[in-house]
């Protein structure tokens, strides 16, 4: 059986001979850079309208910077292998600012609903910029991180699977319209030696997947199903599955993974959470667009801080926020926007849609592959 533990937090390929492995040969660029951002920010423009349209949501301002000590910054797993840019800020303060870059918008978005007043069945939307300094850097992982992330104010009856799907087949929906918004603009992306984005997706749990294939750890799991299925939502990350782990660790401040959800088989599934992952018919790998989740009640915040060991965070400013029922319920995720060009524009690289640091070890594969990177 092969290490479950291994991929649960962390991502990334993590070598770079298996990065040059997985890079395609013979790779042909469909755009050229002009032309592929023109087709990425018509991209841009169409999804910010029409996920607001399809939620009701509101573009806003969103922090690039939060103070340390308020408890807002995105710790992305419960490891602690992955950690935020400290630094202090404010000349001429007696004690300058203990700050921190944000690794995603996550719990921030949920104080800013009420920040900007927002009643049920609305919400916002960002064009959330971060740093997550602490991913191996490969095809498909950056420091530089962008996303559309948004959050929207839901009910005690909301707290359910077919709320959460619902609001999931609005997003691809989304999705779908940008990727025919591109094909429109560019016939050229429509190569025929790449198989159509699909218009549907699958909904799975976690646990499903598991048992089709109880012997392979997560990623070998994904990696195995999107070729049965090249479009996927997988219910229920975070909590420990019937093989004793996670199908991947996730915080435990932010989205419901405990809640039973539905008993299938005689068993009980949890968590009212989940991704979308599609293949990536250029690197013929899995992909992940979006994470995103009904977050937590202040019973569940409690419960999940317990298990991983981390309620020291309930002194914290935002998770008082929830015990004290100051910030209202609310359903949220994050779709990351190099990852949906990158997709949508058959690209082999991120590098190809976004610009940022990456490794000469890294660029010199590219090179070799066709796959010219922006600096």
């Amino acid at each position: 059986m092969a290490d479950k533990t291994a991929d649960l937090a962390g991502p990334g390929i993590s070598t770079y001979p298996e990065v040059e492995k997985i890079l395609p040969t013979g790779y042909e660029p469909l755009l050229g850079p002009k032309n592929r951002m023109k087709a990425l920010y018509a991209i841009k423009y169409y999804i910010e309208e029409n996920l607001c349209k399809e939620l009701n949501l509101q573009m806003v301002q969103v922090p690039l910077i939060v103070d340390k000590d308020s408890g807002m910054n995105d710790y992305l797993d419960r490891d602690g292998s992955r950690t935020p840019i400290d630094f202090p800020c404010g000349l001429g303060l007696p004690k300058r600012i203990d700050a921190q870059v944000v690794q995603a918008a996550t719990k921030w978005k949920r104080w800013a609903l009420k920040q900007y007043e927002c009643e049920v069945g609305e919400g916002i939307c960002t064009d959330m910029r971060a740093v997550r300094k602490d991913y191996f850097l490969d095809h498909d992982h950056s420091s530089y991180v962008d996303q559309w992330d948004w959050e929207r104010v839901i009910t005690a009856k909301d707290r359910n699977l077919e709320y959460l799907t619902d609001t999931v087949k609005r997003i691809w929906k989304v999705l779908y319209g940008a990727n025919e918004l591109a094909l429109d603009m560019f016939p050229e992306l429509k190569k025929s030696k790449y198989p159509a984005m699909p218009k549907e997706l699958v909904f799975l749990h976690a646990e499903e997947i598991l048992e089709r294939y109880p012997d392979l750890p997560r990623k070998q799991r994904e990696t195995k199903i999107i070729q049965e299925y090249p479009a996927i939502f997988i219910y229920g990350i975070g909590h420990t599955l019937k093989d004793g782990y996670p199908h991947e660790m996730r915080a435990a401040d932010y989205d419901d993974w405990t809640t039973p959800t539905v008993e299938k088989n005689g068993e009980l599934m949890h968590g009212l959470n989940g991704d979308i992952l599609v293949y990536n018919p250029v690197t013929k790998r899995r992909h992940e667009l979006t994470s995103m989740g009904i977050r937590v009640t202040k019973d569940t915040l409690v419960e999940q801080l317990k298990l991983t060991g981390q309620e020291h965070f309930l002194q914290m400013p935002y998770h008082k926020m929830i015990m004290n029922d100051e910030i209202p319920l609310s359903i949220g995720g994050g779709i990351g926007q190099a990852r949906t060009y990158m997709y949508l524009l058959r690209a082999a690289h991120l590098g190809e849609v976004t610009v940022t640091i990456w490794p000469r070890q890294l660029k010199d594969i590219c090179a070799k592959k066709n796959i010219h990177v922006l600096e």
